[in-house]
């Protein structure tokens, strides 16, 4: 299984019953910039091994915004693992056009998804919703307030400062108190340099 497939025979590997085959047929579509291998890739996200949904998840991810069309359409009407392979690789294409997708997510069901919207829109640099952000950090979930924290950091800007510091008192665990100055720091290092 070291010779190259073409993009056609790759495609039609995706469903084999055989996990290194279905493997195989992923790790030729890496790379490729075509329209015609996002469906199949999308529908790849549903395979039972997890290391299969995480490698294609980065891969659609890596098309960016040729990718982010075709995702933001699929995942806005699934749940379960699915949404959350599919949303992880939709926040990796770095598409401003998913911003409307990660705010409907912030109330998610699943921590999981919850988590990946709101870094998500830390990583976009979503400053209009700064205050959604800032609500994360009273989530349930510990990881989804931690991404909270981290998001409002990538957002580099003042009024993010008194959020953190105001959660930073609240919160009792060290990696969160760590996570809060290092989120302080970043938002005032941007400072200076503007």
């Amino acid at each position: 299984m070291n010779e190259r497939l073409s993009i056609d025979d790759a495609i039609s590997k995706l469903n084999d019953e055989d996990v290194e085959v279905r493997m195989w047929a992923v790790n030729n579509l890496e790379g490729i910039e075509d329209e015609k291998i996002i469906q199949p890739l999308i529908e790849t996200l549903k395979d039972e091994n997890p290391l299969i949904k995480h490698k294609v998840a980065k891969i659609l991810g890596d098309m960016g915004e040729l990718a982010a069309d075709f995702l933001i359409v699929t995942v806005d009407k699934e749940e379960g693992d699915f949404k959350k392979f599919a949303s992880f690789a939709l926040k990796e294409t770095r598409s401003k056009k998913a911003t409307d997708y990660f705010v409907d997510c912030l109330d998610n069901v699943d921590w999981g998804i919850r988590k990946i919207a709101v870094r998500s829109l830390g990583e976009l640099e979503a400053v209009e919703h700064i205050d959604l952000i800032s609500d994360a950090m009273n989530d349930d979930d510990w990881g989804v307030r931690l991404a909270a924290i981290r998001s409002l950091g990538d957002l580099e800007v003042e009024e993010a400062i008194d959020p953190i510091k105001k959660a930073r008192r609240k919160e009792k665990n060290k990696d969160f108190k760590k996570a809060a100055n290092k989120a302080i720091k970043q938002i005032e290092k941007a400072i200076k340099k503007k």
